[in-house]
């Protein structure tokens, strides 16, 4: 089993793997789980890996536990250690600077840092740390030793709009988003425009949980399913959540909905061990692959060549799109690969706000 190695940043005590982060001090919360012997608190050879993660964490069971996947890759294929640290909704901009510190004074080399909200604090401890490679998740900042790894997120959401159009027996859909920032906008947008190409005459319900500065949204399930079960009693079937582990609760309102269906994203929900009792509710999921960014960040550090400027993984390259396990899309992939294809080609812009 593979041990992550654990940090303490500004505090002693460490939190247990959970949904959720857990505070511990003023900055951050700590995750750890199992590891392979290579990987030990020393790093014995191999590259040391430090992860700064949004808010909910490895865990969330969808983006933080995307990225996590994709460490988890480089670290069994090169060897070495993991460190990961947990953003609160509580966060500062100096609490995310902090945490970006402790990883850099502790010698990890890359250090991932998992949202847009880390942007400003990757810039600021970037140009202290030149030697040290930086990837930056959902954000750009120009910087030599920055990678700053984007996904056209309208672009499958998109596809999940198609794809709600098709399966809605109501002309009634729903989306939530976690926050309404200019991010989960782009979800928005996309599902919306997908949505109504396909069939102009369908209602589409959008929410967002949180707004401004107030990432709780990504973190709280409970406020997911209030969401979700509003929108189902106002007459939507299809329910698309873009919110991290808040759409778990969304998931779970559809599941106890004859008839609905519920739309993951990011991680293909259907087949995350923790949503089992939901799955036949899930339709598909946006399936926005940070696992592959973070690993290819990561590898090109081990390999001497430490990427740079900004990554942007698109639907043509199979940075997004829809998941098909569970086979209820089988039946309209045809609709699907067509509407592929026509993003591909330019035939379809899709928008972005």
């Amino acid at each position: 089993m593979r041990r992550v190695a654990k940090l303490s940043a500004a505090c002693i005590a460490t939190a247990a793997l959970a949904l959720t982060a857990t505070a511990c001090g003023s900055t951050s919360s700590e995750k750890g789980s199992s590891s392979s012997p290579s990987s030990s608190e020393g790093g014995k050879g191999g590259i040391k890996i430090g992860l700064a993660y949004d808010v909910g964490g490895r865990g969330d069971r969808s983006f933080n536990d995307s990225a996590a996947r994709g460490a988890d890759k480089a670290e069994k294929e090169f060897g070495g250690s993991i460190k990961e640290l947990t953003a609160k909704s509580s966060d500062t901009e100096a609490d995310r600077e902090q945490r970006l510190t402790d990883l850099a004074d502790a010698g990890y080399n890359p250090i991932v840092a998992i949202g847009y909200t880390y942007a400003t604090s990757v810039g600021k401890v970037a140009a202290k740390y030149p030697k040290i490679n930086f990837g930056l998740i959902d954000s750009v900042v120009d910087a030599k030793n920055v990678d700053s790894i984007t996904f056209t997120e309208e672009q499958g959401s998109y596809l999940a709009g198609v794809a709600a159009a098709l399966k809605t027996k109501k002309d009634h859909v729903g989306f939530i988003g976690g926050v309404d920032n200019p991010l989960i906008k782009k979800f928005a947008a996309g599902y919306v425009q997908g949505v109504h190409d396909t069939n102009p005459k369908v209602k589409v319900d959008v929410q967002y949980l949180t707004h401004g500065s107030d990432t709780s949204g990504f973190a709280s399930p409970d406020k997911g399913k209030e969401a979700a079960s509003g929108q189902l009693d106002n007459g939507a079937d299809v329910i698309y959540a873009a919110a991290g582990s808040s759409g778990n609760g969304s998931i779970e309102a559809v599941s106890g909905v004859k008839g609905a269906w519920g739309i993951g994203v990011d991680s293909d929900q259907y087949n995350i061990p923790g949503l089992a009792k939901y799955k036949n509710s899930i339709l598909t999921s946006m399936v926005k692959n940070v696992d592959v960014g973070v690993y290819d960040f990561v590898k090109s550090v081990n390999d001497g060549t430490p990427l740079n400027g900004n990554q942007i993984y698109s639907l043509a390259k199979g940075g997004v799109g829809l998941a098909t396990s569970g086979g209820f899309i089988d039946d309209i992939q045809p609709q699907l690969d067509a509407a592929k294809k026509k993003i591909v080609d330019g035939t379809v812009k899709v928008k972005t706000s």
